[in-house]
């Protein structure tokens, strides 16, 4: 039997473009025949995950620059500009029986995944092999000079965040990671769509007499109310991380607060839209994750104030009192609710006083510190 810990939470942002697409627009996504305002999980997963590895202080690199870093690590200690160079190179060509392709700037064609930890290990093996890189630089073919095992056994190492969220390494063999946590894209629970900002920029140094601006352009921003949610499969972080309760626990607790007070950080000096939830829902469940975003497919519609965080909060405590009545209130051991305002809402389980007693609630009930699990 598989356990899960589901995250919901409602948070209004003001003017942002936290997740641009490729012609710098917020992106956006249709559903319930309205236009929203979008962030892909991928922006925000980063966030999250930057955040979780400060918290635990354990820091992994996903980068195409592996055997640049490992030339800069030689050269810094001592090594000629072009023997570091070749023992960069040969990384990639050592990894594997067929080299990691690199392309002619010295990056590996593919994104690594590793702790970064991980450079100063790869430079330990270079070092200790330098006799062998020094015979084989010139040559015109000289294949894997460094031991394949080794190279492999740092490329495949983990951290905590790896093993939360997954690595995907198809040309290294054994590297991939199946994550234990799952992210959706967040979007506005009301219809929203991109506006435009027209800016100027005035230049310090013009004369007196002279008028207008230094620059001029166009932006585009977005505002919104929006549903995030997310899932950690508790069952694979365990397996993930070899059953290490303690560990799970603190990786778990440090998911669920990233998760709630992370921001994606584009456009973050032009816009600051430093907002955190306006209501977060935790559920513990032993059958599969639920996601309550089907609350919204109805676009919201402002309250009488105007605006849409009291609708889009109360459409999600009805949306869930739904699911539960559907689903018989089965396999969910857990749920519970902190926001911002103290009145209770019915449908999601207890009122907490804050997110941190709301989040050892959970992570308690998911992983109970005695061992017995729900």
């Amino acid at each position: 039997m598989s356990l899960f810990v589901d995250f919901s939470a409602i948070q209004s942002v003001p003017a942002a473009n936290l997740n641009r697409d490729d012609l710098g627009s917020p992106k956006t996504v249709k559903y319930g025949n309205a236009s929203r305002i979008r962030v892909s999980s991928q922006s925000w997963k980063r966030a999250i995950r930057h955040g979780v590895e400060q918290d635990l202080g354990e820091k992994a690199a996903r980068t195409r620059l592996v055997p640049i870093k490992v030339k800069e690590a030689l050269e810094r200690d001592g090594w000629p500009s072009e023997l570091a160079e070749f023992a960069g190179s040969q990384i990639a060509t050592s990894a594997v029986k067929k080299p990691l392709k690199t392309e002619a700037a010295g990056h590996t064609s593919v994104l690594l995944f590793l702790p970064e930890s991980g450079i100063e290990e790869l430079t330990a093996v270079c070092s200790e092999n330098r006799e062998v890189l020094e015979k084989g630089q010139g040559k015109k073919n000289p294949g894997a000079l460094l031991p394949t095992a080794r190279i492999q056994e740092i490329l495949k190492r983990r951290t905590a965040s790896i093993s939360l969220l997954g690595r995907m390494l198809a040309e290294l063999p054994g590297a991939n990671v199946d994550g234990a946590a799952q992210v959706a894209h967040a979007f506005t629970t009301h219809a929203s769509e991109p506006q435009r900002d027209y800016f100027t920029a005035v230049d310090d140094w013009l004369g007196e007499a002279d008028t207008g601006s230094g620059h001029l352009d166009t932006a585009e921003f977005s505002a919104g109310v929006f549903y995030r949610f997310a899932s950690v499969n508790v069952t694979d972080l365990l397996k993930n991380l070899d059953d290490d309760r303690k560990a799970v626990r603190t990786v778990l607790a440090s998911f669920a607060d990233q998760f709630l007070m992370s921001l994606p950080q584009a456009k973050k000096n032009s816009t600051a839209p430093h907002t955190i939830p306006d209501l977060a829902y935790l559920a513990v469940r032993t059958q599969r994750p639920i996601s309550m975003a089907a609350a919204f497919e109805t676009p919201v519609t402002a309250d009488r104030a105007g605006g849409f965080s009291g609708p889009s909060r109360q459409a999600l405590a009805a949306y869930a009192q739904d699911i539960n009545r559907l689903t018989g209130n089965r396999n969910r051991p857990f749920h519970g609710h902190a926001g911002i305002t103290s009145t209770s809402l019915e449908g999601i389980g207890k009122t907490y006083e804050s997110f941190p007693d709301l989040i050892e609630a959970a992570v308690d009930v998911a992983l109970p510190e005695s061992g017995d699990e729900q």
